[in-house]
């Protein structure tokens, strides 16, 4: 059993919104599941996943024990970038799905570490072994893999925390200005569309917190970082969209005719660095852009060189 204290800082907030902000190694979903399943008490009583919490209240969460996983391994190629007895790094390609859901339970990044990968973390629940923090299907790039729940606890508490770094470089419709800023809003499902993510104006909802820094302009786009300061769904994508210079390729919230056929956004996880949650060595590593990626950028440079 976790318990933690509530502070001003957090005064107000759902139950359910404090609990997916402090236990990111869990979904949203699942956060209401133990909060049905009576696994969450405030001050040692059961509350509905909308209490607003008072200062000095203690939240209690059991966290149950992993569910032994019934999925199938599969020799999917799997570019690992290093590995230990404690956690892997994996170069994500752009078009594969991170983990199972309902009615879809092959084909996956879980299936393929699950081949190449013997152990992994099963404090995520059955779908969702080893995986500590996700990404789009389309979006290229580093992911970090818990290979025990240990190694689990303490990247998601690092991610919670913002002591570990995740930065993205992506291709914008546009010219971003200023050159670099930091995007602060809440986000939540949209209301016209619950597939999607939107920003909210409701401070109940999650924040989602976002830095950027143009690299340089191509034309009639923007290569820029961003930093994830938190982990909210599609939160780059959103942000973006927000400044009104969507990811190039991104139909969801971008442009539904696209000038490039990029089968899906130009997002992609360069950078990531953490502390090695046995040794405490600080861990970094990066990857280039993938070719795909790599000959657009290329291709609009040349074409900014020309005129």
């Amino acid at each position: 059993m976790d318990k933690k204290e509530i502070t001003a800082s957090d005064k107000g907030i759902r139950l359910d919104v404090y609990l997916t902000e402090n236990y990111p190694e869990f979904s949203r979903s699942g956060i209401k599941n133990l909060i049905t399943k009576g696994l969450v008490t405030v001050n040692e009583k059961t509350q509905k996943a909308g209490y607003s919490l008072k200062l000095g209240d203690i939240v209690a969460i059991t966290i149950p024990e992993p569910v032994t996983v019934d999925l199938t391994p599969q020799n999917i190629p799997l570019d690992i970038v290093y590995q230990d007895d404690d956690l892997a790094v994996i170069n994500k390609p752009q078009g594969l799905t991170v983990h199972p859901s309902a009615g879809h339970t092959d084909g996956t990044l879980v299936n393929a570490l699950l081949y190449h990968i013997k152990d992994l973390s099963g404090i995520n629940g059955e779908l969702r072994p080893g995986i500590v923090h996700r990404l789009d299907k389309d979006t290229s790039g580093l992911m970090l893999v818990a290979k025990n729940d240990f190694a689990h606890r303490d990247l998601a508490k690092q991610i919670a925390e913002k002591t570990c770094i995740r930065r993205y470089i992506a291709l914008l419709e546009g010219h971003l200005k200023p050159e670099q800023g930091t995007i602060t809003t809440h986000i939540a499902r949209s209301e016209k569309d619950r597939k999607k993510m939107a920003v909210s104006n409701d401070e109940n909802d999650r924040i989602a917190i976002t830095e950027y820094r143009v690299i340089e302009y191509l034309d009639d786009y923007t290569l820029a970082n961003f930093t994830l300061k938190t982990g909210r769904t599609h939160q780059i994508r959103v942000h973006a969209s927000f400044l009104k210079h969507p990811v190039v390729g991104d139909e969801v919230y971008g442009y539904k005719k696209q000038k490039f056929n990029t089968h899906g956004q130009l997002l992609h996880s360069e950078y990531l660095e953490f502390t090695h949650p046995r040794t405490g060595e600080r861990l970094h590593f990066s990857v280039p852009l993938p070719d795909y990626f790599a000959e657009i950028v290329e291709k609009l440079r040349r074409k900014a060189n020309t005129q």
